[in-house]
């Protein structure tokens, strides 16, 4: 009986899913879930920019929230990790609002935060919407209108999805000097973590090319690490690269980096995820299932900081 019980509830739950997307087909309607602001609060919103349509929508902030933790973050991870992250996402968006004198606040996508519409997790989620837009709300709720302060000025609040065990100082990555953004331990961020440590194999002949050198004899030195072992520059013939440059020109994961060259292959070996500024996604989780609320999360990552109200 229970299983017969069962089954109608996911097939009534199927058509229910089945009628919203048709709906959505023909009118374009986003699916009806409700703001996180009410109609007589004083709402700040942010202005979007897609630049694939080369678009500018505007969004209620707490709404614009929700679309980027569960664009940004698992929704299997802790609670406390996903307010961590909502708090993230409000300050870095309200810093972006606060100083870009442009047409628009921020860019959908790596350029700023990602961003995605009701709609568009409703066909990435499908039948486990509710669930997962339940939970992530909460968690933007539970923190409403907070940010990150540092001497009373909402904070550069970059974050990332897994370091190598430390993070990184922001002028090593983004030449600015930022006394929020100091490296500190990240011991959450380890090799029990899926996809820690990845080896990327390379034609010899592949890897001249994206770095635009000689492939007759390949040669590593001059190589300059930072105290989080990232490296900053190294000589690779008779070119010199940054960290940076050389994770974007190889598409690598990190700039905590290894090299094993033979015959004819060159791997890569990889740890950690992201640029290594700021929060760790992971670290964040790690520190949730520990216990550890989001206050403990983000004083962690981000040195000296408060967090405010925006009002």
């Amino acid at each position: 009986m229970k299983n017969k019980i069962l089954l109608s509830i996911v097939v009534l739950l199927s058509i229910i899913l089945t009628l919203v997307v048709r709906h959505e087909k023909k009118t374009n309607y986003y699916f009806p879930v409700p703001s996180v602001v009410k109609n007589d609060e004083n709402k700040i919103t942010i202005r979007l920019l897609n630049e694939q349509t080369n678009e500018i929508t505007t969004v209620n902030l707490e709404d614009y929230i929700i679309g980027v933790v569960a664009s940004e973050m698992p929704s299997t991870f802790e609670t406390e990790a996903l307010k961590a992250q909502a708090v993230a996402a409000r300050t870095y968006a309200m810093y972006k609002k606060q100083h870009r004198n442009l047409d628009y606040d921020l860019i959908i996508g790596t350029k700023d935060q990602a961003y995605q519409t009701n709609e568009q997790l409703l066909k990435k989620w499908n039948i486990n919407f509710f669930k997962n837009y339940l939970k992530i709300r909460d968690a933007v709720l539970q923190t409403k209108n907070e940010v990150l302060t540092y001497q009373d000025q909402i904070i550069n609040a970059f974050y990332f999805s897994m370091s190598n065990g430390k993070t990184e100082n922001s002028e090593l990555v983004f030449s600015e000097s930022l006394p929020y953004l100091v490296s500190v331990d990240s011991k959450w961020d380890n090799e029990q973590l899926e996809n820690y440590k990845v080896i990327k194999t390379m034609k010899k002949e592949e890897f001249c090319e994206a770095l635009a050198i000689s492939c007759e004899k390949i040669q590593i030195s001059d190589e300059i690490r930072s105290e989080a072992n990232r490296i900053l520059s190294i000589k690779i013939n008779d070119h010199q690269f940054k960290g940076t440059d050389l994770r974007s020109k190889l598409n690598l994961r990190s700039t905590d980096l290894t090299f094993e060259i033979s015959n004819d292959e060159v791997k890569i070996i990889s740890y950690g995820y992201g640029h290594g500024v700021g929060m760790s996604q992971y670290g964040a989780n790690g520190m949730a299932k520990e216990g550890k609320n989001y206050h403990d999360i983000l004083t962690h990552y981000y040195q000296n900081v408060k967090i405010s109200q925006i009002f």
